[in-house]
């Protein structure tokens, strides 16, 4: 049976949402999107990126997979992860994007499937092999620091940057990014406590996008 908080959730939004926003789907359906922003986020249910901007339809294009991770340009039809780079591909090329956003969060389950080293899901381990794209940056990094929720978010932003840098690797975002006709950023969002980091460009350091802070 179909979920029954689906079916609901579908309801309410005939009744709510669809509505209010009804000319800019027909508008959307007519002419097809164009937008502006794509954004790369992990696949955890509590990072949606469409609630925290509070986006309507058409807004943004997104790409979500295991810890909000861009493999490098990987020409190679016989290599393994194309999926998200057919995304981007698509977003860069096809959408022509102004601005590329990778959103990193607080408490990514894949990133600390890495740090334990835990067990296989199955025999394929296929979080195990998408996460060992992050073994570099893991061994950049260093020693611990004796504090496993300190280490924990190190990775989860060090993961952002090394992101960024594998975006690069693509022809088409390098030749646009160089041209000034694309931006790249980064982000990390508390699951938490609500507070957006915003990535500066220059430093590689993060700090709150806002002054004023979720009480």
């Amino acid at each position: 049976m179909f979920p029954k908080r689906l079916t609901d959730g579908y309801q309410a939004f005939l009744k709510g949402r669809f509505p209010a926003e009804r000319s800019r789907y027909e508008a959307l359906a007519e002419t097809g999107q164009r937008p502006e922003i794509l954004i790369i986020s992990c696949c955890d249910s509590r990072v949606s990126p469409e609630a925290i901007f509070d986006v309507g339809p058409g807004e943004l294009f997104v790409v979500r997979n295991v810890a909000n991770l861009v493999p490098p340009c990987e020409p190679d039809a016989d290599s393994s992860f194309h999926g998200t780079s057919a995304a981007i591909e698509f977003a860069v090329n096809g959408l022509e994007v102004k601005h590329i956003v990778v959103m990193g969060h607080a408490s990514c389950g894949g990133i600390r499937s890495y740090y334990d080293d835990a067990e296989p899901l199955s025999k394929m381990d296929f979080i195990g092999k998408w996460m060992s794209q992050i073994a570099p940056v893991a061994d950049a990094l260093g020693d611990s620091t004796g504090d496993r929720a300190q280490d924990l978010k190190r990775l989860e932003l060090a993961v952002i940057g090394h992101s960024l840098a594998n975006l690069m690797t693509f022809p088409s975002i390098s030749r646009r990014v160089k041209s000034g006709a694309l931006q790249l950023h980064g982000c990390y969002f508390g699951v938490a406590t609500g507070v957006l980091f915003v990535r500066d460009e220059a430093s590689g350091v993060f700090a709150p996008c806002l002054e004023t802070q979720p009480g």
